[in-house]
């Protein structure tokens, strides 16, 4: 089986259809942003995914669906450092630094989501910023987004 397009996504769906059988494909968070691979899902099929559009696959995307089972998408999870500034001023600095470093960051309503980086831990440390280390899922992809100094 060929995937050249997402279906939709589980979180949009009615109770009723989260009913049906659920076949997941686990990927690393560096998979999401793979337009074409070959993956295995839970039950042990191989199927190859083609994407015609230039989309990052997130968490919960449904790949195939029928009138009984539904292919999706599940995120392993990952080292992550969860930064909780307290302040503005923190959250300015931080930011700021993290942005200097090119390092691809997610944030949630209270906190700021970046991959394991000693040396970020060791700022983080000296800057004297809360966070916390955790093994997580995250439902999108950690992307660089291309820019130049030019």
């Amino acid at each position: 089986m060929i995937i050249e397009e997402i279906v939709g996504n589980v979180a949009n769906l009615s109770e009723e259809e989260k009913q049906k059988h659920i076949e997941k494909v686990y990927l690393e968070n560096s998979d999401l942003v793979k337009r074409i691979q070959r993956v295995t899902t839970d039950h042990g099929n191989e199927i190859g995914i083609r994407l015609k559009n230039p989309v990052d696959l997130e968490y919960g995307d449904i790949l195939y669906q029928d009138d009984h089972n539904m292919i999706v998408v599940d995120v392993n999870s990952e080292d992550i450092l969860v930064i909780q500034p307290r302040t503005l001023k923190e959250m300015g600095d931080i930011a700021h630094q993290l942005g200097n470093r090119h390092l691809p960051t997610q944030f949630t309503e209270n906190e700021m989501l970046v991959q394991y980086d000693y040396l970020v831990e060791d700022l983080l440390k000296s800057l004297g910023i809360p966070y916390t280390r955790e093994d997580r899922k995250v439902n999108k992809a950690f992307r660089h987004i291309g820019h130049s100094h030019d």
